[in-house]
C-alpha cells in the first residue's frame, strides 16, 4: 500500500520547526560609520585633488608662463578655427582643422583695436588683414 502524500512531508515539517534557523549577523553601527567616514575621506581627497589641479594649471593645459600665448581665435565651423598666437615678438595666424595645423600669416607683434560692435576684435582685425592682403596681390 502506498503512503498518504502528506505523511511523506511530515518529518520535513517537524525538523524545520524543531531546529530554528541561525540568524544572519547584521552590520553594527560602528562598522557602518567606519564605512561612511572612509567614503567621505575618499570623496574629499578627489575633490581636493581636482581643486589643486585647477589652481596649479589655471584650468588650462598650457600656462601663460612660456613664450607662446593665444591672443584670440575665431570659430569658422565646429571643426575649423583660426587662432592668433603670440610667439615672442611675433604674431602667427594659424588655421586649425582636424588632424592639421597650418600657418596662414606671420607678422610683428602689434595691437588689436577693440571693436565696438558685437563682431569682436579679432574677427574685425582678421577681415581687415585679409582685405589688405588681397589688395596687395
Amino acid at each position: 500500500m502506498a503512503a498518504p502524500p502528506l505523511a511523506l512531508f511530515a518529518p520535513l515539517a517537524l525538523s524545520q520547526t524543531a531546529a530554528p534557523l541561525p540568524e544572519m549577523p547584521g552590520v553594527s553601527a560602528g562598522a557602518f560609520m567606519q564605512m561612511l567616514l572612509a567614503l567621505a575621506l575618499i570623496v574629499g581627497i578627489l575633490v581636493l585633488g581636482a581643486y589643486l589641479l585647477r589652481r596649479l594649471n589655471g584650468g588650462r593645459t598650457f600656462g601663460n608662463t612660456g613664450p607662446l600665448r593665444i591672443v584670440g581665435g575665431l570659430m569658422i565651423s565646429p571643426r575649423e578655427r583660426i587662432v592668433l598666437l603670440e610667439v615672442g615678438e611675433t604674431w602667427v595666424v594659424v588655421g586649425i582643422v582636424p588632424g592639421q595645423i597650418k600657418t596662414l600669416h606671420t607678422m610683428p607683434k602689434g595691437e588689436i583695436p577693440v571693436a565696438s560692435g558685437s563682431d569682436g576684435g579679432f574677427g574685425q582685425w582678421l577681415k581687415q588683414m585679409t582685405e589688405r592682403r588681397n589688395e596687395s596681390v
